[in-house]
C-alpha cells in the first residue's frame, strides 16, 4: 500500500510530497475546467528523478460518454493529449470519470462510445498511460454511478486494459454499500487500480459529490480504513487541503501503514 494526496495547487509535486511523507501524488496537468491542451510540466525532471509515484487525473469537462458531438470528440482528443502529458512526467495512469449521457439518452449509447474512445485508440497504438475509469456519485444516466453499470462498461471495455478507481465518497453518496464494495468492484473488473479515499458531506444515496476530511464525514472512518486494507491499491487523499495531514496520520495508524 503507497498512501498519498491530490496536490491542491501548482506548486512542486515532489516537495509537497516530502512536506506530507506522501508516497504518491495525484496532480492536474492543465485547467481542469478548461479544454486546454497541457503544456510541459514545469516540474517534469523532479518528478521523472524521484521515488514518488505520480497519478494525473483528467480535467472535469471531460465526457466521453456524451452524444454530444461537441463534447464527446473534444473529451476523446483531450484524453489522448492528456495521457500523453501523463507519460512524460512518468505518471502510471490517467484517471477519468466515468461520465453520462443527458436524461432520456439511452445510456447503452454512451457505453458503446467509451468502447469506440479505445477502439479508435488502438488504431493509433494505444493510450501512452492506462487510462483508470473513477466511479462518479450521482445522475441517472451515468455510466458509472451504480456498479451494474459498471458491470455493463466493463463488458464494453475491459478488453482493452481499462483500469479502476474507487471513490469512497462516490460510491457513497451513489447508494453503494462501502463495506463491500472492494469484493464487488473486483467481482466486476478484476481489478482496482487506485483507491480515492474521501469522507462525504452528505448522506448515503445522496448523489451529491462533496468531500470531506476521514473523522468529520458521514461515513465511519474505520469502514474507509478497511477500504484501504483490502483493495490491494495505491490510496490518494482528496480531502479538503486542510486536514490532509491529519488524515494520512490516521490512515497510516489506522492500517498499521509505517
Amino acid at each position: 500500500m503507497r498512501i498519498g494526496a491530490h496536490l491542491h495547487d501548482d506548486g512542486d509535486p515532489i516537495d509537497y510530497a516530502e512536506k506530507l511523507g506522501a508516497e504518491v501524488i495525484q496532480l492536474f496537468v492543465t485547467d481542469p475546467q478548461k479544454w486546454n491542451k497541457p503544456e510541459p510540466h514545469p516540474f517534469t525532471e523532479r518528478m521523472l528523478g524521484g521515488a514518488v509515484d505520480i497519478v494525473v487525473h483528467s480535467s472535469y469537462v471531460i465526457n466521453v460518454a456524451s452524444l454530444n458531438n461537441r463534447i464527446r470528440i473534444p473529451s476523446r482528443n483531450l484524453v489522448a493529449q492528456q495521457a500523453a502529458a501523463a507519460a512524460e512526467i512518468g505518471a502510471f495512469g490517467l484517471v477519468v470519470h466515468g461520465g453520462h449521457v443527458r436524461d432520456g439518452e439511452d445510456p447503452a449509447k454512451g457505453i458503446d462510445n467509451w468502447r469506440k474512445l479505445f477502439e479508435r485508440q488502438a488504431d493509433r497504438g494505444g493510450f501512452a498511460v492506462p487510462i483508470l475509469i473513477e466511479n462518479t456519485a450521482g445522475g441517472d444516466f451515468a455510466m458509472a454511478r451504480h456498479f451494474d453499470a459498471i458491470g455493463r462498461l466493463w463488458d464494453a471495455v475491459g478488453e482493452f486494459g481499462a483500469g479502476f478507481v474507487l471513490d469512497t465518497c462516490h460510491a457513497w453518496a451513489g447508494g453503494e454499500e462501502l463495506a463491500t464494495a472492494v469484493e464487488r468492484i473486483k467481482a466486476i473488473t478484476g481489478r482496482i487500480d487506485l483507491v480515492h479515499l474521501n469522507n462525504s458531506r452528505d448522506e448515503f444515496d445522496s448523489a451529491r459529490d462533496r468531500h470531506a476530511n476521514l473523522a468529520s464525514g458521514t461515513i465511519d472512518p474505520a469502514v474507509l480504513a478497511e477500504v484501504c486494507r483490502t483493495a490491494g491499491a495505491p490510496i490518494v487523499l482528496e480531502t479538503p487541503a486542510e486536514g490532509i495531514a491529519d488524515d494520512l496520520a490516521y490512515l497510516r495508524d489506522a492500517t498499521g501503514h509505517a
